[in-house]
């Protein structure tokens, strides 16, 4: 059964998820994206770990991150566990970029 990580919405800046816990390794992460506008948008995804729920960062220095999304479709991609705590982050950037985005766990 699949969790929402990150509810769908147009999204025009940078940000976060906030934490979430997480409960059973390893995870499908799958982003669906499902409108992009504006010129030369790009979106960057990564997990974050924290063991406190509160100071989150890649596991030594490596982020579980996807490749950059710039049309809509879907992502998939397994992190292994690496804390009792994850938040998802997104970074937008372009001229005027707008993305409708969605990620969910299985």
């Amino acid at each position: 059964m699949a969790a929402t990580l990150v509810v769908a919405a147009a999204r025009t800046a940078s940000g976060n998820s906030g934490p979430l816990v997480v409960g059973y390794s390893p995870l499908n992460i799958e982003i669906e994206t499902t409108a992009v506008s504006g010129t030369s948008p790009s979106m960057t995804v990564a997990v974050q770990w924290s063991v406190d729920g509160v100071n989150f960062a890649p596991v030594d220095g490596t982020p579980d991150q996807f490749a950059a999304i710039t049309a809509a479709g879907n992502v998939l991609r397994q992190v292994s566990v690496k804390g009792p705590y994850m938040q998802i982050v997104w970074t937008i950037t372009g001229t005027g970029p707008s993305f409708t985005f969605s990620v969910s766990a299985a």
